[in-house]
Parts: structure tokens; C-alpha cells; sequence
């Protein structure tokens, strides 16, 4: 059995129970990054061994967690932060677990486009979830696209790119276009804006120093 286990994008409280369960009871635990998931895990109180799996590596390797998958070791997948998948490594395992007819279960969890939308106060009845956008080739192709979009749409985005992207942004959209900056979601300092591109351009623009994971939220055609 895999696991894909969701792990607090902040605010260490936001790990359910079963998760918790989860990884006390398999065998193995993948890691994006292992000493951010060994920092969570010493906080649970759960001693594992953690292996890397990560972008760089899982073509590599996933053929021996398949392996290992059908000996009988069940095994849980965890991103640094929030559900495994999205965003982060977990797509190439999960269709090779379906391809070998292994059993997989998707635990519910922390994400950080589900509270950023919400919150917005855009529309959120019908949504499009880019993730983050290529830095080079084919960027301006996606931007055009998602200018066009009847629903909103959703950018995880860096804060040393964001007012760049902001830019971009109101140059695909129109300035006035309705938009939502949420940043260190969940944590200490969380802080939601919603603006027009222009507003919002304005205010990153004047900072010194922006800090923070960041999703943009912005409002369809």
C-alpha cells in the first residue's frame, strides 16, 4: 500500500489524526527533502526511515518503490509541505502504482490553494489551477491562455518574482483585473490582499522585502 500524506504548509497543528496514525504505522516514509519531513516527524514523535524522493531523483528510483511496494512494505509519500502532487513530486509514482494495480490511498489535507481561493472572496464555483508558471519557454503562451479564462485561476508563485509576475500579469489581464496575494499562509504573519493588479503592483513594488511562499488568485474573464 502507498500512502500520499499531507503535511501542515505552515502551522505544524494542521496534520490530522490519521495522518499522524499513518506514518507511526508504515514501514518506510519518502521525503522530498528529508531534513524538513525528519524536523515534522521528531515533532510527532515518530521515528522512521525516511528516504529522499524528490524531482531530481524519482525517475531513478521509482522502480525500486514499486518493488518494494510489492513485497508487501507499506510506505507513505510526504511533500515538504502541503498535499503530495500537487505542485511537488508524487504524479510519476501514483500512475505507476495505478499501472501495477497497487493499492494507493490520498489521505485529505493541507493544501495552499484551497484556503488562498476561498479566501480571495473571488469566485470560486468553477476554478483553474496552474501551479507555477514556467520561468522561461512558454510563459508568455500560458499567461495569454489564462487571460482568457472565464474562471479563476490560481499561481504559486516566488516573493523574489512576484511583482514581476504581478506585472506580467496585468499586461495579459488589464490592470483592473480583480486579484488575491496571499502569502505565509496559515503561519505567524499570514496576510491576504485582495486588489486590482494595479493596487497590488503598487503595494509589492513599494516593499522592501517580500518573504514567503505565495499564491495569486485571480479573478476569470
Amino acid at each position: 500500500m502507498l500512502y500520499l500524506v499531507p503535511t501542515p504548509i505552515g502551522n505544524l497543528e494542521d496534520i490530522t489524526l490519521r495522518s499522524i496514525r499513518i506514518l507511526k504505522e508504515v514501514d518506510t516514509i519518502l521525503a522530498e527533502d528529508t531534513r524538513v519531513s525528519k524536523r515534522l516527524l521528531s515533532h510527532l514523535e515518530i521515528s522512521k526511515p525516511v528516504h529522499s524522493f524528490h524531482s531530481h531523483n524519482e525517475h531513478k528510483v521509482v522502480s525500486k518503490i514499486i518493488e518494494r511496494l510489492k513485497s508487501g512494505e507499506t510506505i507513505a509519500l510526504v511533500s515538504d509541505a502541503g498535499t503530495p502532487g500537487i505542485s511537488d513530486p508524487g504524479f510519476l509514482l501514483a500512475r505507476e502504482c495505478v499501472n501495477e494495480g497497487i493499492k494507493m490511498e490520498c489521505l485529505p489535507g493541507a493544501t495552499a490553494f484551497v484556503p488562498a481561493l476561498v479566501v480571495s472572496g473571488l469566485p470560486c464555483d468553477k476554478f483553474f489551477f496552474e501551479g507555477f508558471l514556467p520561468h522561461k519557454k512558454g510563459r508568455q503562451t500560458r499567461l495569454k491562455y489564462l487571460a482568457e479564462l472565464p474562471a479563476t485561476f490560481i499561481l504559486y508563485e516566488s516573493p523574489f518574482r512576484l511583482v514581476k509576475c504581478l506585472k506580467e500579469l496585468a499586461e495579459h489581464c488589464g490592470e483592473d483585473r480583480q486579484a488575491c496575494v496571499c502569502r505565509e499562509l496559515t503561519k505567524l504573519f499570514e496576510e491576504k490582499t485582495t486588489d486590482t493588479l494595479a493596487n497590488l503592483i503598487q503595494k509589492y513594488d513599494t516593499e522592501k522585502k517580500v518573504k514567503g511562499e505565495i499564491v495569486i488568485v485571480v479573478s476569470g474573464k
